[in-house]
């Protein structure tokens, strides 16, 4: 019996990982906002796939491109699946609930760990590496564009059976927009100046169309597109990439009630994780916004939720039969099995809330002929954010993430 409720004890513990995955996204992204990028030391190979993102992302920011690009590597050769069911996935997410699993990708993170390993690349000056992770982002977003697919018409089979909750599911989330594929117009928009600057008019026209379609015809890309089917190569030019704000956050909501069977009273939990946006992030002026995080998240968000929800009905109910089955076990110990039934239950009902929490809101794009003093403005309702000092002459990137502590990297285009 000691080792039972020693074994309670422990899920429960386990499974308060949801609250506490959402007071550490609220410190990291405190940190990384007052410019603290410091990273868990320990070799890439030993940890888990959400520690590699969010180490990889802090080392970029503090301009150690190599160790990034090391992490995002080990990420790409993990491999994870971001669709498609593991069945001892999924039994042990039934036992000791989804927080206790490995961290499952989101697609939009992979697509993401190109985009950065791109910006790695140029700023560390391995030009021909980026034209190959550039490459291979576009095959991985063709295998993404595959994967959403496949996870639409999992969620038409499953609405056969589930038609009011799946339209009700649809109905909650209908007010946020998401895009109709998966798609980072950022990192092809970044594939296309690549391209540009390095004189491989056909690529970049290619890239350049795509982040257009992408984009509505933003103008900058426009602009590029233009030079580039005229090939022309442009000079003396910066394209500054500025985000701001944080990613949609997951937070848990649980809800437990008494059901009432014919061997006794049950207790009924159902948990799920919701998004919370960040409504603080800051509008630049004279900038084009190409890529809205939010957007990206929910196109994904909204097929995972219908799955999960699916599944945590499923899985209530066998906790349910368990209680049950728990009342009448033993006939001395009836309450106390029903109590250890019940508080496993509520224990292992849980959301999976993880998600890369250190990526921006939007992504916007100045292109500005580099002006004789070299200095560039980021300006917010009239109110300077930062100035970045570009060379006179060449192309470059200039990469600003807008925090309380405003980081700027600078990087020469070939």
């Amino acid at each position: 019996m000691r080792k039972l409720i020693y074994c309670i004890f422990s899920i429960t513990l386990l499974t308060a990982c949801a609250e506490t995955f959402e007071i550490r996204t609220d410190i990291m992204r405190d940190k990384f906002d007052n410019g603290d990028f410091s990273t868990d030391t320990t070799a890439p190979q030993s940890q888990d796939a959400l520690s590699l993102l969010i180490n990889g992302i802090s080392e970029f920011h503090a301009g150690n491109y190599d160790s990034s690009d090391t992490l995002f590597e080990e990420f790409n050769h993990r491999n994870i699946p971001t669709v498609g069911t593991d069945i001892s996935r999924e039994a042990s997410s039934i036992i000791a609930g989804p927080m206790s699993m490995s961290y499952r990708p989101y697609m939009m993170d992979t697509l993401f760990v190109s985009y950065y390993q791109i910006l790695d690349a140029i700023a560390a000056g391995r030009w021909n590496d980026a034209r190959v992770i550039i490459n291979q982002s576009y095959a991985r977003q063709q295998d993404m564009s595959r994967e959403y697919k496949q996870l639409l018409e999992s969620t038409q089979r499953a609405y056969k059976n589930h038609a009011q909750t799946i339209d009700q599911l649809n109905e909650n989330t209908s007010q946020w927009a998401a895009y109709s594929d998966i798609m980072n117009p950022a990192l092809m928009y970044l594939g296309g100046i690549y391209f540009l600057s390095d004189g491989d008019w056909q690529n970049a026209t290619t890239y350049l169309t795509r982040a257009s379609g992408m984009t509505g015809a933003a103008k900058p890309i426009t602009t590029d597109l233009k030079m580039a089917e005229q090939r022309r190569m442009p000079t003396n030019t910066t394209w500054v990439f500025i985000e701001t704000g944080f990613a949609p956050r997951l937070v848990q909501e649980r809800i437990t009630l008494p059901y009432v069977t014919s061997n006794g009273l049950s207790l009924l939990t159902i948990a799920s994780a919701n998004p919370v946006f960040d409504n603080s992030y800051i509008r630049i002026s004279g900038a084009t916004q190409i890529a809205d995080i939010d957007k990206m998240f929910m196109t994904e968000y909204r097929q995972y939720h219908i799955n999960d929800v699916l599944r945590a009905l499923a899985t209530t109910a066998s906790r349910v039969v368990l209680q049950s089955v728990a009342n009448h076990y033993d006939s001395k110990n009836d309450s106390f099995w029903g109590l250890a039934a019940a508080i496993y239950s509520i224990a292992t009902t849980s959301a999976d809330v993880r998600t890369w929490p250190l990526l921006p809101k939007r992504i916007y794009v100045m292109r500005v002929a580099t002006p004789k003093s070299g200095l560039i403005e980021i300006t917010s309702g009239g109110n300077v954010i930062t100035t970045i000092d570009v060379p006179r002459s060449g192309n470059y990137i200039a990469y600003v993430r807008v925090m309380n502590q405003t980081s700027v990297n600078i990087m020469q285009l070939k």
